[in-house]
C-alpha cells in the first residue's frame, strides 16, 4: 500500500512539475508575427512589450519620431549596426529640400528611380543618411518613412542649419 501512495505522489508531482514548466515556457515566449511584430508576454510581471522590427527611432533634439523601414540589404545592414550602438549623425540642409548627413561606414545600396516626399529615409550613395522634407527625384536607396507627421511639422522639428540626429531601434 505505502508503494502505491509513493508512486501516485512521485507521479502527481511529476505531473505537475512537467505542466508548469511547459506554463512558464509559453508565458515566456517570443512569437514572431506576420507583420514582423515581436511580442514578449512575461506573466510573472504581468508586462507585455510589442516591438516592432521594421520600425527605427529617430532623435532630433528633444523629439522622438518613428519610421517604418523598408526591407532590403540595405535596412538590415543598418539595423545590425543600430543592434550594437545607436548611430549619430551631424546633417546639414541640402537644396532647401533634405538634411544629409555621413554615417560614418558604408552600407549596401539598392539605388532605384525615386521621387521623394517629406518623411522619407534615404541612403545616398551608400554612406549619408537624407531625411527629406520637400520632394526631389533621383537614383537612391531607399531605407524608410517617417510615420504620421506633416511637411510642416517635420521642417519645423528639423529647423534651420545643422542638427544632430540619433538613429535607433526601438527599445534600444
Amino acid at each position: 500500500m505505502a508503494k502505491i501512495v509513493v508512486l501516485f505522489v512521485f507521479t502527481v508531482i511529476f505531473f505537475a512539475k512537467t505542466a508548469c514548466s511547459e506554463e512558464i515556457y509559453k508565458t515566456n515566449a517570443v512569437i514572431k508575427t506576420e507583420n514582423d511584430t515581436v511580442i514578449l508576454n512575461d506573466t510573472s510581471e504581468s508586462t507585455t512589450v510589442k516591438q516592432n522590427l521594421n520600425s527605427m527611432d529617430i532623435k532630433i533634439g528633444n523629439k522622438i519620431l518613428t519610421a517604418t523601414l523598408v526591407d532590403n540589404s540595405s535596412v538590415k545592414a543598418l539595423k545590425e549596426a543600430l543592434s550594437k550602438a545607436p548611430i549619430t549623425i551631424e546633417m546639414h540642409d541640402y537644396g532647401n529640400m533634405e538634411k544629409v548627413g555621413s554615417l560614418g561606414q558604408n552600407f549596401p545600396r539598392n539605388d532605384e528611380s525615386i521621387t521623394t516626399e517629406a518623411g522619407d529615409i534615404i541612403l545616398y550613395q551608400g554612406n549619408s543618411l537624407v531625411i527629406y522634407y520637400a520632394p526631389n527625384s533621383w537614383s537612391f536607396t531607399r531605407i524608410g518613412k517617417i510615420n504620421n507627421i506633416s511637411p510642416k511639422e517635420l521642417k519645423d522639428i528639423l529647423g534651420k542649419g545643422n542638427v544632430i540626429v540619433t538613429l535607433s531601434l526601438p527599445n534600444n
